[in-house]
């Protein structure tokens, strides 16, 4: 017999039905096998912790599902038996404080308010560290304008624009939280913004998402939160430059100086002034594989049928989503930031180019689905220098500005064109979402490197093969999206500060740490835990 242990919570994994069978349904079959393996058991609740859909065998589409089960007392089971039915035991990750007794001779200051910044910012203000959180960009309300004028009229603010400002370029995405990085305090993260306003959905769906509307108003009120604790918030305040000192760092921003006892960079991916004065401080920084591509738009119909059969359309489905990658040629392609009944958005940052990225809304409803195509790019293919990564996305950029005719229209091409062929074919039945129609159809084969051209029709194709239609011949691209991750990161150590900079802390994507949002969210949430293990709260004088 295995050894016997005592737990209070469960977690059933693996529990099909049918994708419209109702919860309670599901939560009775994980009730059954309970009762099977520990029939002793009493006392114990039940609700359903994650559900997916398995459409691999249409029409039969199943929801496959997660149930955790809590017990009001410990109860007894056998490991080996529970482990072998899909059953183990079950415990809640939280945060581990420990504050240190280093004195901090300044607050910290936290540069960026993406979801690493924002996540260390408020972990560090509701332990009294009293933080500053600095952007670049405006405030959720005043960014929206900006975007909304830049998308009808082409009037960029680089200050202040989809990649600077108050929640990041996820503010103006999909809101995706699905993350590769298998980590027990994803699920943290998760509760936070549910906690922000977040819908509540997001604690089970395998693949969760907020929405660009939702995610606006979460923004919103964890900088609320944060300045409610003590904390200073400051908008269109960029970072110049800083002075290290012993036991501090004065950052120089477009605003004035600011004193600061630890500094945490989560820059963003966006952010290459600021990466410019990182490389001219003799920091550790090694170039990394980035990607490169262009925005595939279908009609959201289209999409659901092909994934979902007879079945598209019904409200227990939702949008379909997909992630395909091919990895068979030199280099990988693959989708990336898939928005069901979404638009393709202008996402520039800097005069002169041209930059795409895709955004949702919670209700995913919109006629088009979209998703990034891209191609991986190794420092070797770029040169490999430190730089050369951030020069071969502003070439690309600015080929795509001449070739979208100037003042920030984006090329497009039909599928059929691109593999085909160019032709100059307008879209007919697929309409571009893009800067509400400020297209110019182009030659993208020449706006892309060939190596790049080449890759992206092989997995067009390839993605055709498993997902039917995908490269319709009236499926239209959008170019260019480059701005899918850092092209660099800064090295630090096991302490997480820069290597030999022993203040400064750099993280999330921007640093080359974490891709999404919610992998940012977790690194900027370890490095506010790393902050306090050494110091103490900043006692104001």
């Amino acid at each position: 017999m295995s050894e016997r242990k005592t737990a209070t919570a469960f977690l059933l994994a693996d529990i099909r039905a049918p994708f419209d069978v109702p919860e309670a349904e599901v939560i009775e079959i994980a009730k059954a096998k309970m009762k099977r393996l520990c029939s002793s058991a009493t006392g114990l609740h039940f609700r359903l912790y994650k559900k997916s859909f398995d459409a691999r065998k249409k029409p039969d589409i199943l929801q496959v599902c997660s149930v955790l089960a809590t017990a009001d007392e410990p109860i007894f089971f056998e490991e080996k038996r529970f482990l072998a039915a899909g059953v183990r035991p079950f415990a809640a990750t939280v945060p581990e404080i420990r504050c240190g007794e280093e004195r901090l001779s300044a607050p910290p200051l936290i540069v960026g308010m993406g979801p690493a910044g924002l996540f260390a910012a408020l972990l560090l203000a509701e332990w009294g560290y009293c933080p500053i959180i600095i952007d670049r960009g405006d405030d959720v309300a005043t960014r929206a304008a900006l975007t909304a004028r830049f998308r009808d009229f082409g009037i960029l603010d680089t200050e202040s624009n989809i990649q600077f400002g108050a929640g990041g370029a996820g503010t103006f995405s999909d809101g995706k939280l699905v993350t590769r990085v298998n980590d027990p305090l994803c699920n943290y993260v998760l509760d936070r913004l549910v906690s922000f306003g977040a819908p509540a959905d997001i604690l089970t769906k395998a693949k969760p998402h907020v929405g660009t509307d939702i995610l606006r108003v979460v923004v919103d009120a964890v900088l609320s939160r944060i300045q409610s604790l003590g904390g200073q918030v400051l908008y269109r305040t960029r970072l110049d430059d800083f002075v290290e000192g012993d036991d501090c760092v004065r950052a120089i921003t477009s605003k004035g100086e600011i004193l600061t006892g630890a500094m945490v960079l989560a820059i963003g991916h966006s952010a290459r002034n600021t990466f410019e004065v990182v490389m001219s401080h003799n920091f550790a920084v090694d170039p990394k594989p980035f990607s490169v591509g262009v925005r595939i738009e279908h009609l959201r119909e289209d999409i659901d049928r092909a994934l979902y059969g007879e079945h598209a359309g019904h409200p227990a489905l939702g949008a379909a989503e997909y992630a395909l990658s091919d990895t068979t040629g030199e280099r990988g392609v693959y989708t990336f930031c898939m928005c069901p009944g979404g638009e393709v958005v202008p996402a520039a940052s800097e005069a002169g180019g041209v930059v795409v990225n895709g955004m949702s809304y919670h209700a995913r409803n919109g006629r088009n689905s979209n998703a990034a195509v891209a191609v991986t790019v190794m420092p070797a293919d770029v040169g490999g220098s430190v730089g050369a990564g951030i020069d071969f996305q502003r070439s690309l950029e600015r080929a795509a500005y001449q070739a979208g005719g100037g003042e920030y229209a984006a090329p497009i091409c039909t599928v059929g064109d691109f593999l085909g062929g160019y032709r100059a074919t307008a879209p007919s039945r697929i309409l571009p979402t893009y800067g509400g129609g400020r297209v110019r159809v182009s030659d993208l084969s020449t706006v892309l490197p060939p190596f790049v051209s080449k890759t992206l029709a092989a997995g067009l194709r390839s993605f055709d093969k498993k997902l039917r239609g995908y490269a319709a011949p009236d499926a239209v691209l959008t170019g260019v999206e480059t701005r899918t991750s850092s092209p660099l990161r800064i090295l630090r150590g096991e302490a997480r500060t820069a290597l030999c900079h022993d203040r400064i802390y750099p993280a999330g994507e921007g640093a080359g740490y974490a891709g999404g949002i919610t992998s940012a969210a977790l690194d900027g949430l370890k490095t506010a835990l790393a902050i306090m293990a050494r110091f103490a709260p900043y006692q104001k004088s």
